[in-house]
């Protein structure tokens, strides 16, 4: 055998080797990602502020579903902390869906599909009813922490219309 052949095969097996090693890891932080976001509904629904901001690396940012950035887990947590006491008094989060895609093997992002009931915004804020965040997180210290979370609220996509409007009439 030349050293081309044997060097080519030593390396297929290698990568074969490592193929499902790399498999298995990912399966589990993808596992992990998923329980962040059961923690993510569990604080919510217990009006946890605090573990709920723990979610989130120290400078960690949120854009929440009317364009609000709070950055740093500090203010989020005290900007939580204010709207539990009304507006998110009695309402309970559901993680519908969770879908992760690996950037890195310690870089993430997750979209997660959510619902609410029981919210009581103020006049002129929408009440969040359904939605989807997407949130980029980063392994640090082996625990899977949020960097950056848009929250955006949905609604079930329409086909567009298939013909312009008629002149004169207001989109």
């Amino acid at each position: 055998m030349n050293r081309m052949t044997y060097g080519t095969g030593l390396l297929a097996l290698v990568i074969g080797l490592a193929t499902p090693v790399l498999g298995a890891v990912q399966n589990r932080d993808a596992a992990e990602i998923r329980q962040v976001q059961v923690r993510q509904a569990e604080a919510w629904n217990r009006h946890d502020a605090k573990a709920y901001a723990s979610l989130f690396s120290a400078d960690g940012d949120v854009v929440n579903v009317v364009g609000w950035w709070w950055k740093g887990r500090t203010e989020i947590e005290r900007k939580l902390t204010a709207a539990f006491a009304v507006a998110f008094r009695t309402s309970t989060l559901t993680i519908a869906e969770v879908q992760v895609r690996f950037l890195t093997p310690d870089i993430a992002i997750a979209h997660v599909r959510w619902t609410m009931v029981g919210a009581k915004t103020p006049p002129g804020i929408p009440v969040p009813r359904q939605g989807i965040q997407l949130q980029v997180l980063k392994k640090q210290a082996g625990k899977w922490l949020i960097v950056s979370f848009q929250n955006t609220n949905s609604m079930p996509e329409l086909a567009f219309p298939t013909v312009p409007p008629s002149a004169g009439t207001k989109p």
